[in-house]
């Protein structure tokens, strides 16, 4: 039982998407990270099942879901291979720049080709010196007539390497900091981009991830979302938003390894007696079973959260209200919600996935079984999208009112 009664849309959605990622996720998500393979034929499953622009508006092409509907997907996928997970919730976050900051020429011209998952889309936000603290970032972009000439570089790009458009943030005014920063979006086979090495990682090893270089890369000046200075505030907007669908991969990897725990508890014998029967474990898969149940309470309650801020800020946009990438900052309960949501469900997720190894003795110490490459596969969401020391940060200066 969860603590949201489910529309009945919504239950099928979950239904239909467990059924796709059982039968042809699951199958394939150990050899996909034995080979650290990035899951092209799970991409053209998604593209197939129209499961990769979940939260794009259907007039560009998408299926117009809401953060819930997109974090029950990704949720039930990441409950088979964290790294399919990030197919759609990769795509959500590179494009949430083009849907919040977007003219509307930007939107149509992009979005439908991401929307049908024919294009991949990357965020290209995070540098060698420029993790947490986003804003000194050194990338720049230097105005040149009709063009931007972009130098610098990016580390730690998901599907940087494999996207065909990517959301790149670069100052165009150093001296300015945080406000001279700048959105652009960047078409692969730009002359001067290129990709210069791909991580060795412990987790998600089927997801490749990037360190970019930019060489005098030069981007039409059409191609900038929003004005000069407008790219920090959104970065933050559409990270504000997308925090939610991490917690729901981390949702996802802790039900994956409570399931596998579970089962293996009612067969594995020791003693003569299945070890499910010992107290000592049916004690932790009850802690485990709370910390699931308790993160996929949090994890809706701010989804639903953040469906109601978006219709808030919809409603206003088209009463007239204030106008621009600024309007599409959440409100501060909302930010909140969304912190906690991913720092509390990554935690449980480390946590749940760490006891089903132990659950599992030495198997769990090996390859054979599913829940090591959970474990592996958990540590990085409580890093990426914002470390969980950032979130409580986030949630401490809200309640401090700082």
């Amino acid at each position: 039982m969860s603590l949201f009664d489910l529309s009945p849309e919504q239950q099928a959605l979950r239904q239909t998407v467990r059924e796709i990622a059982q039968a042809r996720v699951a199958p394939r998500a150990a050899e996909i990270d034995a080979k650290s393979e990035f899951p092209a034929d799970i991409w053209q499953v998604f593209r197939e099942q129209q499961l990769m622009g979940l939260g794009v508006p259907e007039v560009y092409g998408g299926a117009g879901l809401g953060y819930l509907e997109q974090a029950i997907a990704v949720e039930e996928i990441a409950r088979a291979d964290t790294t399919s997970s990030l197919l759609p919730a990769v795509q959500e976050l590179g494009l949430l720049p083009i849907l919040l900051g977007g003219s509307e020429a930007q939107k149509q011209r992009w979005l439908p080709p991401i929307a049908s998952g024919e294009q991949l889309v990357a965020f290209a936000l995070t540098e060698p010196g420029a993790g947490s603290d986003a804003a000194a970032l050194r990338t720049t972009a230097r105005r040149d007539g009709d063009h931007y000439v972009l130098n610098g570089g990016k580390r730690f790009i998901t599907h940087g390497s494999v996207a065909h458009v990517l959301t790149v943030f670069a100052s165009t005014d150093p001296a300015k900091g945080p406000r001279g920063v700048s959105a652009f979006v960047l078409e692969a086979g730009t002359p001067g981009f290129r990709t210069v090495r791909l991580e060795d990682k412990l987790g998600i090893r089927g997801s490749p991830t990037a360190e970019l270089v930019f060489e005098d890369c030069r981007v039409p000046a059409t191609n900038r979302l929003g004005e000069e200075g407008d790219g920090f505030p959104l970065a933050m907007a559409t990270l504000d938003r997308t925090r939610a669908g991490i917690a729901a991969q981390a949702l996802g990897i802790a039900q994956g390894a409570l399931d596998a725990a579970t089962a293996f508890a009612r067969e594995r014998k020791q003693f003569g007696a299945a070890i499910g029967t010992f107290e000592g474990l049916q004690f932790m898969l009850a802690d485990m079973a709370m910390q699931v149940e308790a993160a996929r309470g949090l994890v809706y309650r701010a989804c639903a959260a953040l469906d109601e801020a978006e219709a808030a800020i919809a409603a206003k946009l088209a009463a007239g209200g204030a106008q621009g990438v600024r309007a599409h900052r959440l409100d501060a309960a909302t930010q909140t919600l969304s912190a906690m949501a991913k720092c509390f469900a990554s935690d449980a997720a480390m946590r749940v996935a760490t006891d089903a190894v132990q659950i599992h003795g030495g198997y769990g110490f090996t390859r054979d079984y599913p829940v090591e490459r959970m474990m592996r596969d958990a540590k990085i969401t409580q890093i990426y999208e914002g470390t969980n020391q950032i979130q409580r940060l986030v949630i401490a200066r809200a309640l401090l009112d700082m």
